[in-house]
């Protein structure tokens, strides 16, 4: 269990979610039925498809979503909120429903990625922690998605730890395997949510040493001859050379770090063949992104390690996601639309459904989104929303195994461009069906 989940999640909050609160229960409309709905407006610049991830964390965090001693007596001491509000919080427990797409699912703008239906009050307060979680992991897996793509089937790794908070690596590495990454460096994410983790050396390593050599020996006769190692610490041509002498031919791989990576790659792989090893793999990391990968397209490359452009979005370290209230229950105890009219932040109200159209071929067409009912299904269209939580219990925990397999299916159904690095709108269309 993470360390989120073992203590309370309320705090991980701002502060006006309590004192909308507590104004709503002082007038006496907190308790009006009311759809909460998260949805991005746009996607990053120039980005054609998202990929929605953390969905599960949001559901473990959510069943730790408890005002406890500590969390009540702080908002006391602190005069946060009064004390109508923390006999209220207190006994706070989630009733209500929560629907969404499935982790792993593509997404567009103004997909209704999480419908939370509830009371105002017990809805409300959850804004800051869905959109913490699923604005970060969700930003993650939608860059590690085109890394992934571009890489094709050469395995990517997750190297970003060192690169960003400690809780958001481990957060990060569950989102990179949810959008295909094979595998991650950081062990609490193995631990914490299985993702496979992987690792050897590092140019330390190779300094500690007097020689090269005794490095590289250290590292065969520890880890055995299949282990991968790090050729860049002096002369790449030399250490090669020292690897393939030590290891031999059941020598695993062989990593750059450094340098114009693919015409190394190149002159490795040539190394590598004429001595006998056409079967050690040649691994390339330093700070590659996506564009850097698919130009390594070319070379004689095995793998990549990614980290610091994974960790941080690749240019866009959020998914702009926002949690709007959509419809609220009325004077005559019905429910409906509203939503916000500003400029540039106009949302569109009602309770929302989705499906994504589809050609006879299984090619997406279109987002289409229903206003109060599901969309007509014309027979080859898929439906996107999924039951999270019934009457304030988590029905559907999100496996992140199943998570990766379904995005894999998602990103494949879309048209040929979606996959393009270059700038361009959404691959598909998102489209509205009224009631």
């Amino acid at each position: 269990m993470s360390p989120i989940a073992a203590g309370s999640t309320a705090l991980l909050t701002d502060h006006y979610e309590l004192t909308m609160l507590q104004a709503a229960l002082r007038s006496g409309e907190a308790h009006r039925a009311c759809v909460f709905e998260t949805f991005a407006r746009r996607l990053p610049d120039g980005r054609r498809y998202g990929v929605l991830a953390g969905t599960g964390r949001l559901l473990e965090a959510l069943e730790s979503f408890r005002f406890g001693d500590d969390e009540l007596r702080f908002l006391h001491d602190a005069e946060v909120v009064d004390r109508q509000t923390i006999d209220w919080l207190e006994g706070y427990r989630f009733s209500g429903q929560i629907s969404g797409y499935a982790e792993g699912e593509c997404y567009f703008p103004q997909s209704p990625v999480l419908v939370v239906e509830s009371t105002f009050a017990e809805g409300v307060v959850l804004e800051t922690l869905a959109l913490s979680i699923l604005n970060h992991d969700t930003a993650i897996a939608s860059a590690a998605s085109r890394m992934t793509s571009a890489a094709g089937d050469r395995p990517c790794i997750e190297m970003g730890s060192r690169r960003t908070h400690e809780e958001s690596a481990v957060a990060a590495a569950r989102a990179a395997y949810v959008a295909g990454f094979e595998a991650t460096s950081n062990l609490e994410a193995g631990r914490r949510y299985g993702v496979p983790t992987t690792g050897t050396a590092a140019h330390a390593f190779t300094l500690l040493y007097d020689s090269e050599r005794e490095a590289f020996t250290a590292q065969v006769e520890s880890l055995g001859k299949g282990t991968t190692l790090l050729v860049d610490t002096y002369d790449v041509r030399t250490a090669v050379d020292l690897a393939i002498e030590i290891a031999g031919p059941e020598l695993g791989a062989v990593r750059l770090d450094s340098g114009d990576l693919l015409i190394q790659a190149k002159e490795v792989r040539a190394q590598l063949d004429s001595a006998g090893n056409s079967s050690t793999r040649i691994i390339v990391t330093s700070d590659l992104d996506e564009h850097a990968i698919a130009a390594l397209a070319a070379g004689p490359v095995s793998g990549y390690g990614v980290g610091t452009s994974l960790v941080t979005g690749s240019g866009a370290p959020t998914a702009s996601m926002v949690y709007k209230l959509v419809q609220r229950e009325n004077a005559m105890g019905e429910l409906e639309g509203v939503a916000k009219k500003s400029k540039d932040k106009m949302s569109v109200g009602g309770r929302k459904w989705a499906l994504r159209r589809l050609s006879e071929r299984g090619v997406a067409q279109a987002e289409v989104i229903g206003i109060g009912e599901l969309p007509d299904n014309d027979g080859d269209d898929r439906a996107l929303m999924v039951g999270l939580m019934r009457d304030g219990e988590v029905i559907d925990h999100q496996n992140i195994h199943e998570a990766r397999a379904r995005h894999l299916a998602s990103r494949a159904e879309l048209p040929r461009s979606a996959t393009q690095l270059s700038r361009g709108e959404p691959v598909i269309p998102t489209v509205y069906e009224k009631d």
